[in-house]
């Protein structure tokens, strides 16, 4: 399929891999970012003639309508992400996450077909023994409520999907050290230390690579895939926290240390089923240890930390 795709939110973490990976399959692929945390990461791109960037902020609606022109596929990455930035700033994690998406559901054409990033801390606390599509969402931060809120209107307004994705890792050119494996493996390089609660809750995890992945299938695959949701990751790729600090520390050896205080706000504890993607065609092709390697190869030679604490 030969689309025009905008990407908001498309100099983050997950934009600027997706980005790449679009133009490397010929798109022309325009990003929509106010660049609250910088542009750096888009720079490869701007030799390229299909790509193409307008600064803007997605609550400004006036200025969103004129980016979303031509558009084919709408890929709405744009949000404040993970509970600690939600917490932080509550007004404007409500102001994007759910006006914002509001705001795009507002100037979008009919024609226009909706990706939207959504996640898997819409489930919250479950204690059942496998998440699937259908298990009842219970999210317990600000940023779990926004983003089902948001969710369920890009839904209801129809000619849209949703992909709950797993706890992303791994190399971007646009850096989150807030992530669980990307954290990890830092203070493992760096500090030689890590203070580690709730080893044995579970989480299944999908480098970033592998997300901009799923959204090119999408792109091929919408007319079986529009106005439904997907768990995306792999069965896999599911592990405790502890087993991942073991992983990382038989690469980088390090003092670990297991305390009793300390609390993931999502309370994330549970598996997840990425059948209904399986069936369809998708699979992850990034394991944690090979993302651990790409990592540790990184944090060797760049300052990650000065580059990106703002996050």
């Amino acid at each position: 399929m030969n689309a025009n795709v905008l990407v908001t939110g498309g100099a983050g973490y997950v934009g600027c891999a997706l980005t790449g990976h679009l133009l490397q399959e010929g798109y022309d692929v325009t990003v929509f970012d106010n660049l609250m945390y910088g542009g750096r990461g888009l720079i490869p791109y701007f030799v390229d003639p299909k790509f193409h960037f307008i600064k803007g902020d997605i609550r400004d609606k006036q200025h969103l309508a004129e980016a979303v022109g031509k558009a084919d596929v709408i890929v709405h990455l744009a949000a404040i992400v993970g509970y600690p930035a939600c917490k932080k700033d509550p007004h404007l994690a409500e102001d994007v996450n759910i006006e914002g998406t509001r705001n795009l559901l507002a100037v979008r054409g009919e024609s226009q077909t909706i990706l939207y990033a959504s996640t898997g801390s819409n489930y919250g606390a479950y204690t059942g023994a496998l998440c699937t599509e259908e298990t009842p969402l219970n999210p317990l931060t600000l940023y779990g409520i926004s983003k089902t809120k948001a969710e369920r209107e890009v839904l209801d307004a129809g000619n849209a999907l949703a992909f709950r994705f797993a706890t992303a890792f791994g190399v971007s050119n646009r850096m989150r050290l807030d992530l669980l494996i990307n954290d990890f493996t830092y203070r493992a390089l760096k500090e030689r230390s890590l203070i580690l609660y709730e080893k044995t809750f579970k989480r299944t995890f999908i480098h970033v690579r592998d997300m901009a992945a799923s959204f090119s299938f999408a792109i091929r695959n919408l007319e079986k895939m529009k106005n439904d949701v997907f768990n995306v990751g792999s069965e896999k790729m599911n592990y405790n926290k502890e087993e991942i600090a073991l992983k990382i520390q038989r690469k980088v050896p390090y003092y670990l240390h297991f305390a009793d205080t300390g609390k993931d706000e999502d309370q994330r504890n549970y598996e997840v089923s990425y059948e209904k993607m399986r069936r369809l065609g998708f699979t992850t092709t990034i394991d944690v240890d090979q993302g651990v390697d790409e990592l540790i190869r990184v944090y060797s030679v760049i300052d990650a930390h000065s580059e990106y604490s703002n996050l």
